[in-house]
């Protein structure tokens, strides 16, 4: 029996290789190595160009799902799919209250670049707590010599 193309078949394609894949990337690669893809993270971890099933065959929990022990892929079964992203920033103050009040003097002070408003306020209220601090409170009496 013949193979014959129908219609609504497709021909049988060859599957690359990684040499194939190697070959292609080597075009567009630094100095035409494909190792010269590779990056560390600051954790001095290296990165690959490409991953393949065969990259992960030995790793365990690879077919778990969100929601389940051992959460490898979230707490949450949906992953959060169905809320849009929150995203946060974090002040360097204690309340939501310090934190408004301290950027409210910032630009109260009304200055030209608004980074410097914050930077003195900021300078401002390190020198006032370190002041605090340092100062006896009320009705503290010195210490006897």
């Amino acid at each position: 029996m013949s193979e014959q193309n129908t219609v609504g078949s497709t021909p049988k394609q060859k599957v690359p290789s990684m040499a194939d894949w190697a070959a292609a990337a080597a075009k567009s690669s630094p100095g035409g190595d494909p190792n010269g893809l590779i990056w560390h993270t600051p954790d001095g971890i290296a990165v690959k160009a490409l991953y393949t099933a065969a990259d992960t065959a030995n790793l365990p929990h690879t077919d778990t799902l969100p929601g389940f022990a051992p959460y490898i892929r979230g707490p949450q079964a949906t992953m959060f799919a169905a809320r849009p992203w929150t995203i946060r920033q974090y002040a360097g103050f204690s309340t939501a209250h310090e934190s408004n009040a301290f950027y409210k003097r910032a630009l109260a002070a009304r200055q030209a670049k608004p980074a410097d408003a914050v930077a003195d306020a900021k300078a401002k209220d390190d020198a006032s707590a370190k002041a605090a601090k340092s100062a006896p409170s009320k009705g503290a009496t010195a210490p006897a010599k």
